[in-house]
C-alpha cells in the first residue's frame, strides 16, 4: 500500500474578498466610525474610523494633485507612526505602489532600493537615533539644496520626482528644510481643488488584482528582493488571519513590529483595519519597556511580535510591574519559537492563545497559523495548518515529488497569497515559483497526518557534518530548556575533517552565569552525540535584522574570522 504523501489543502470558507483594500476599508469604516482605529503613544494621537478615512482622503487628493497615478511607486521610509499608516492607505486608495524601505537602512542599501523598485516619490522622517535620513537623501540628491520644489532631475534615479519629509511630532507644521524638499503640508494643500468624486472615480475603477505593494525581503543572505503583491494578496491575508485570531472590532492590537514589514503593514495594521479594530502603536522602534507600558494603559488584547521581542520583554526588569492580564491572543512569527518560550508567553504575560504564525513575504506573509482550540502539544511544536484557500506540500529537495508524511523536505505553498513576482525580475521569480505555481521556501518540515507542519530549519541552514543531515532547530530548542539560557542560536562553521561543525552562540539570562561544561553536560545523553555543539560562544547579544531575525550567516562570518583570522 502506497504511503500518504505530504499535502494538504484547506477548503475555502468564508470566501475570498474580492474588494480592492479601499473598499473594504470604505465599508469598516461605515460599520465602526466611531471606533478608534490607531493610537499612536509616542506621538500622543487617536483618529476614530471616520478621522482615519477623512485623513487618507486628504492625502490621497494631494498625491492625485503631484500626478501620482495607478502603478506609480511611492517608497516611505520611516519608523512606525501614523503617517506612515496614512500614507499605506491613501496609495492603495489610488491604486499607487507603496514600497517599503527599511528604516536601518544606510546610503548604499536605500540607493539600492530605489533604484531596484524605481521610486518615483520618497517620503522621510528627518532621523531617529544615529540615522539621519535627511542627510543620507541629500548625498544622494544634492540638488534638493538648488531646486525650489520642482519635480527632480538626477541622472542616477531618472524616476525620481519628489521627496516629502514629515516630522512625527508635528506632520503639518514647517520644520528645517532644503529648497528641493515638499513638507507634509505641501502635499495636503496640494490636492484642495480635488474632489471627492474624483477621488471616487479613480478608487472604483481599481481591480482587486492590481500590484499595491513591493515589500524586500530581510536580507538575511545577499541583496534584498523587490517582492511585488496586490490588493487580493494581502487583504485576504490580513483578513483569514483576524479570522483566525477571533479578532473583532473590541480587540485592540499592540504593534512592536515594524510597519515597513510584512508583519507590520499586512498582519498588524490591514488585520486591524479588516475587521475594525484598534491598531496601538508603542514606541517609534521597538522598545520592550515602552510595549509593556501600552499594553497596560492601553488595555490591549493582543500582542505581536518575534521571539527575540518576546523575550526582550519577559527578561526586563521591570516586567512584574504591568498588568498584563487584558492580553488574550497574538502572533508570534519571524523566526522559530521554542517551545519554553510559548509557555512563558502563555503563562507569565497571560497571552493564552497566543498563536504561531508561519510564512514569508513572498506569501503575502502568513501560510501557517496555530488556533486556539489546537492541542498544547500543536501549538509548541508545529506552526499549524495552512490558511483557507491555501495548499502546501512538502518535497524532495532534488527531485521536487512530495515526500511521505512525516519525512523532512522543502515546504512549497501555492493559492491566492502567492506574490506576483519579483519586481522586474523574471528570472528570479522562475526560480521561486515553479511551472505549476508552487513558491518553493526554502524551508524544511514534515507534516502529519491532518496537515500540521513542523519546521526543521532552513535549506541553507542544514549543517552536514561527516556525513550526517543536522538540523540546527532541534539542538536550539533543546538548549533553550536550560535555565540560565535566555536565547541561543546554532549553526555550521567550515571544519577540515567533517565538512562542518556545529557552534551554538548562547545568551545568558540576565546577572546569570554558564559554562561551556554545563552546557555540555545538559546535552549529554538528551540529544546525540555528534548533535552536541563542538563550539559554543557566549553572547550579549546576535546580529539581526531590524525584524529580529537572527542573521547567522554574519555570525558565521564573525566566528570564522575570529577562529582563524588569516581567512578574514
Amino acid at each position: 500500500m502506497p504511503q500518504a504523501k505530504s499535502y494538504y489543502r484547506t477548503n475555502g470558507e468564508p470566501p475570498l474578498l474580492t474588494a480592492t483594500i479601499p473598499a473594504h476599508f470604505a465599508s469598516i469604516t461605515r460599520k465602526f466610525a466611531d471606533n478608534e482605529a490607531i493610537v499612536s503613544l509616542p506621538q500622543r494621537r487617536r483618529l476614530t474610523y471616520t478621522k482615519l478615512a477623512q485623513e487618507v482622503d486628504r492625502l490621497a487628493k494631494g498625491l492625485i494633485a503631484m500626478d501620482y497615478a495607478k502603478g506609480d511607486r511611492i517608497g516611505i521610509w520611516s519608523t512606525n507612526n501614523i503617517e506612515w499608516l496614512l500614507l499605506q492607505l491613501a496609495t492603495a486608495r489610488i491604486g499607487a505602489i507603496l514600497v517599503n524601505i527599511n528604516p536601518a537602512y544606510r546610503l548604499k542599501e536605500l540607493a539600492y532600493a530605489l533604484h531596484r523598485s524605481e521610486v518615483q516619490g520618497l517620503f522621510i522622517i528627518p532621523a531617529f537615533r544615529t540615522s539621519s535620513y535627511l542627510e543620507m537623501v541629500r548625498e544622494l540628491f544634492p540638488e534638493l539644496d538648488q531646486n525650489s520644489r520642482q519635480t527632480l532631475q538626477n541622472k542616477d534615479f531618472p524616476f525620481m520626482r519628489h521627496i516629502v519629509v514629515y516630522d512625527p511630532a508635528a506632520p503639518e507644521t514647517t520644520i528645517p528644510s532644503h529648497p528641493g524638499l515638499l513638507l507634509w503640508q505641501n502635499v495636503l494643500t496640494a490636492g484642495r481643488d480635488i474632489t471627492a468624486e474624483q477621488l471616487t472615480t479613480i478608487s472604483n475603477d481599481l481591480h482587486c488584482h492590481d500590484p499595491i505593494n513591493i515589500q524586500y525581503t530581510s536580507g538575511t543572505t545577499g541583496f534584498p528582493k523587490a517582492v511585488v503583491l496586490t490588493h487580493y494578496n494581502i487583504l485576504n491575508n490580513a483578513y483569514f488571519s483576524a479570522l483566525a485570531m477571533q479578532f473583532t472590532a473590541a480587540d485592540r492590537l499592540c504593534v512592536p513590529v515594524p510597519f515597513y514589514h510584512c508583519f507590520g503593514m499586512v498582519l498588524a495594521n490591514l488585520l486591524c483595519l479588516s475587521v475594525g479594530a484598534c491598531i496601538v502603536i508603542a514606541s517609534e522602534h521597538f522598545d520592550p519597556l515602552q510595549v509593556l507600558t501600552a499594553i497596560a494603559e492601553e488595555q490591549c488584547t493582543a500582542l505581536h511580535g518575534v521571539p527575540t521581542m518576546f523575550i526582550a520583554q519577559l527578561e526586563h526588569p521591570r516586567f512584574q510591574e504591568f498588568d498584563l492580564t487584558s492580553l488574550r491572543t497574538g502572533i508570534m512569527a519571524g523566526a522559530p519559537c521554542p517551545p519554553e518560550l510559548m509557555k512563558q508567553v502563555m503563562d507569565d504575560m497571560h497571552c493564552h492563545q497566543i498563536l504561531i504564525g508561519y510564512g514569508e513575504t513572498e506569501a503575502s506573509p502568513i501560510t501557517h497559523l496555530t488556533l486556539p482550540d489546537d492541542t498544547f502539544h500543536r501549538r509548541i511544536h508545529t506552526v499549524g495548518r495552512n490558511l483557507p484557500h491555501q495548499e502546501v506540500q512538502v518535497v524532495e529537495i532534488v527531485t521536487g515529488q512530495q515526500v511521505p508524511l512525516h519525512e523532512i523536505g522543502e515546504i512549497c505553498f501555492r493559492g491566492y497569497h502567492i506574490m506576483q513576482g519579483y519586481y522586474r525580475d523574471q528570472q528570479a521569480t522562475d526560480k521561486a515559483i515553479d511551472e505549476q505555481g508552487w513558491l518553493h521556501s526554502g524551508d524544511l518540515g514534515t507534516m502529519d497526518e491532518e496537515g500540521y507542519v513542523e519546521i526543521t530549519g532552513r535549506l541553507k541552514e542544514m549543517i552536514i557534518r561527516g556525513g550526517e543531515n543536522i538540523y540546527p532547530r532541534e539542538i536550539e530548542d533543546y538548549i533553550f530548556t536550560h535555565p540560565k539560557v535566555a536565547a541561543v542560536a546554532v549553526f555550521g562553521i567550515p571544519d577540515n575533517v567533517y565538512g562542518e561543525e556545529i557552534m551554538a552562540w548562547i545568551q545568558p539570562h540576565a546577572d546569570m552565569t554558564v559554562t561551556e561544561e554545563e552546557i555540555r553536560t545538559f546535552c549529554h545523553d538528551k540529544i546525540a552525540h555528534y548533535k552536541i555543539p563542538r563550539y559554543i560562544w557566549f553572547v550579549e547579544e546576535f546580529p539581526m535584522t531590524v525584524t529580529g531575525k537572527i542573521q547567522k550567516f554574519k555570525m558565521r562570518e564573525i566566528a570564522v574570522t575570529k577562529m582563524n583570522p588569516a581567512a578574514g
